[in-house]
Order: structure tokens, then C-alpha cells, then sequence
């Protein structure tokens, strides 16, 4: 269990001032021109030291993610772009941090961008979201106000902040979608390569970081790489927000270390499965795109990547949906496949027509009208349809969410 010394979100439940004041007094903006003083290369490097891996859901370690921006200026600006989307069903985290903790991911954007020669970072909000758009504002304003940010702030380093709402589309969650979509087109994935870090934003070095990931970035510079790479386990390092829904007790988003074990999870934070232990069936470890777990993994699950991947899922967003023993599972994978056919960008053939061809089969399936055959088919055609890399973001692992 996280020590409430080692918490970063100490805000999470909005049970305090969100504002400025606030934040300085829980540690916000404490030293942040020391930091950038450092240097870049400082920043980075100890970024890597810490281990972060991104908390959007692919893991990939952030301070390696930095370095890929070009040292030397070719007169193309940099952009950092945090992709505060967050519509992965089962995945509620991000709206926290926006809503009760905003000047961490001000302070955050900052400092990345100040590690990686950017001057301009957006923050892409989900269309839904209203009130987390609306204090993430205020927190911006606030920091232009008090010249923490701004082209002649107190730190010394030029920076602008801009805050852009969204429409609401699911694919806009990937990257490369959602930099087409803040250029102002349709929010389709482009091909890859060019990479965003060599063109991303109009045509220029670019890096896409997930909320959590750049708000977690100050204390780790404060308070050191050893202190985060100290909590949990090798190569699943950190503290991380876990959210809580389906069939437990006390629904909730909590912050604890990596690797936690997932009954200790469940049993501390969430009130326990509904109906106790032995009547839980199966969870989702971290939004709607990760393959299931039966009951029978989840007794000695841990709930970090390597974790999960043992048991052939993923680690995803840890967003955890808990189904008990009352669940249709066949139909809860219709609704799934609905809403990835319904959120289809439409963009390659076999993901257009295969999420709403998968979506009928089930529907079949839930009504007992479909064959024997067709679960072969599934099988079969769920390769094909993540053939390219929109149906690969589009149509994630649902097909072994029955195994």
C-alpha cells in the first residue's frame, strides 16, 4: 500500500482549494526555476532514471519518449501536446486531475516542454468534458496572472499554455487523430512514418504525453528519480491512478503504488466484489480495449503491465471494470463492440465494415440466433480488421476477451 507521504494527487477527491493557493500550499510550483535551471538534458536524463512508463495505456517510458525531440532547432518550432481525451470506457482518472489538481499539469507542461525546446504546448480536452475544461482554465489564467507562465514569466522560460476542447470522438484519442483534429481537420490516424516527434503539430516536432504522465513529471524532478523508482517493482515503477468501477462495493479513483496486488486493490479501495469474493467472474484491468481476466487469474493478479501480461491481457489505463457472477458476458462484449463500431473513424475498410459485421454476430449470439460456426469466424476476421493502423486503434483486443 502507498505510503500517504509518496502520494502525488493529494487533491484527487477535491476536498481542497483547486485553485493556486491551493496547490503552493500542497508543493506546486516549489523550486520549479531550479529545475529548469538544470537544463533539458538534466530533465530528461532523469526522467529515464525514474522509469515513468506513459499512463495513457501503452507504457512506453516517457523520459525515452522525450529525447526522440531533435536537440537542435532546424527553425521549426516544438510543440508538447497532452492528450486529455480520455474516452476508453472504464477509464475515469484524468478528469480528476483536471477538475481537483490542475496546476500539476500546468506546472508539468512547463517543465516537458522545457526539456524537449518547446514554447507551446496544448492540452486536448474530451468534448464531454465541461467543468474539467472549465478549472483547467482558470488554473492556466491563474499561472498567466502570476507570471509563472507566459512570454516574460519568472522562470525565465518563454512559455504559452492553450486549453482546446474537443468534439467528442473516441479515435481522437490516438495521437496522430488527435493532432489532425486540433489542426482543424477530421480526426482520422495518419501513417506512421513520419513520426509526431519529426512532424507532428503543422509539420513540426511534436510529442503527445498522456495527462497523468506530464502532471506526475514535477515531483518527480523535486523530489528525485530514486524517490519514484522506489515504489513498486522493476520496470512497473511508481505511484498510479486506478480507477474502480463495475461490481464493487465503493466505486472509486485512488492513487496507489505499482503492483499492487488486485484483491488487496478490490478489498481496500473498492468495498470488495458485490456479493463477496467467490462471486466475481471476470474484470477488465484498464478500459474497455483489454482483454478480460477471468476469475481464476485475478486471485494472484498484480496490477502493473508485467502483471497483466502474464496473464495475456494489458495493463491499459488500469481503469479496472468488475463483473460478477450476474454478468452476460457475451452480451457485455456486444455493448463493447457496439461502441467501438459506433466510434469507428471510418478511414480503412476493414475496420469500418468489420466492427458493425462483429457487432451483429454477437448480437446474434446474445440472442441465440447465431451458429455454431461464426465464433470461428470471429476469430478469423478479427486479424483482418486490425490490419491497418486506424483499425488497430479502433478495434482492440476484443477478440480474446471470451478466452
Amino acid at each position: 500500500m502507498l505510503d500517504d507521504k509518496d502520494r502525488i494527487f493529494r487533491n484527487l477527491y477535491g476536498l481542497h482549494d483547486w485553485g493556486l493557493e491551493g496547490a503552493r500550499a500542497r508543493g506546486a510550483w516549489d523550486g520549479t526555476k531550479a529545475i529548469l535551471d538544470k537544463g533539458r538534458d538534466w530533465i530528461v536524463n532523469e526522467m529515464k532514471a525514474s522509469g515513468l512508463r506513459g499512463r495513457g495505456g501503452a507504457g512506453f517510458p516517457t523520459g525515452l519518449k522525450w529525447s526522440f525531440m531533435p536537440k537542435e532547432s532546424d527553425g521549426r518550432p516544438h510543440y508538447l501536446v497532452v492528450n486529455a481525451d480520455e474516452s476508453e470506457p472504464g477509464t475515469c482518472k484524468d478528469r480528476e486531475i483536471l477538475r481537483h489538481d490542475p496546476h500539476l499539469l500546468v506546472e508539468g507542461c512547463l517543465l516537458a516542454s522545457a526539456a524537449m525546446g518547446a514554447h507551446v504546448c496544448y492540452v486536448y480536452v474530451r468534448g464531454e468534458f465541461i467543468r474539467e475544461r472549465e478549472h483547467l482554465q482558470a488554473a492556466v489564467d491563474q499561472a498567466y496572472e502570476a507570471k509563472l507562465i507566459g512570454k516574460d514569466n519568472i522562470h525565465g522560460y518563454p512559455f504559452d499554455l492553450y486549453v482546446h476542447h474537443g468534439a467528442g470522438a473516441y479515435i481522437c484519442g490516438e495521437e496522430t487523430a488527435l493532432l489532425e483534429s486540433l489542426e482543424g481537420k477530421k480526426g482520422q490516424p495518419r501513417l506512421k512514418p513520419p513520426f509526431p516527434a519529426n512532424m507532428g503539430l503543422y509539420g513540426c516536432p511534436t510529442t503527445v504525453n498522456n495527462v497523468e504522465s506530464i502532471a506526475v513529471a514535477p515531483d518527480i524532478l523535486r523530489r528525485g528519480a530514486a524517490w519514484f523508482a522506489g515504489i513498486g517493482r522493476q520496470n512497473n515503477v511508481g505511484t498510479k491512478l486506478f480507477g474502480i468501477s463495475g461490481h464493487v462495493n465503493t466505486p472509486c479513483v485512488v492513487e496507489e503504488a505499482m503492483g499492487i496486488p488486485f484483491r488487496e486493490l478490490i478489498e481496500k479501495h473498492g468495498g470488495g466484489i458485490r456479493g463477496g469474493w467467490d462471486n466475481l467472474l471476470a474484470i477488465i484491468p484498464g478500459g474497455a480495449s483489454c482483454p478480460m481476466i477471468p476469475a481464476a487469474d485475478c486471485q494472484d493478479l498484480i496490477m502493473d503491465f508485467d502483471g497483466t501480461r502474464a496473464v495475456k491481457s494489458s495493463f491499459g489505463t488500469a481503469g479496472v471494470i468488475v463483473m460478477d457472477k450476474s454478468t452476460d458476458v457475451i452480451a457485455a462484449i456486444a455493448r463493447i463492440s457496439y461502441f467501438f463500431k459506433h466510434e469507428s473513424c471510418g478511414q480503412c475498410t476493414p475496420c469500418r465494415e468489420g466492427t458493425g459485421w462483429m457487432w451483429r454476430v454477437l448480437s446474434r449470439m446474445v440472442e441465440g440466433r447465431a451458429h455454431k460456426r461464426e465464433i470461428d469466424m470471429l476469430l478469423e476476421v478479427r486479424p483482418r480488421s486490425k490490419a491497418t493502423p486506424s483499425a488497430r486503434w479502433a478495434m482492440p483486443r476484443r477478440g480474446r476477451s471470451r478466452g
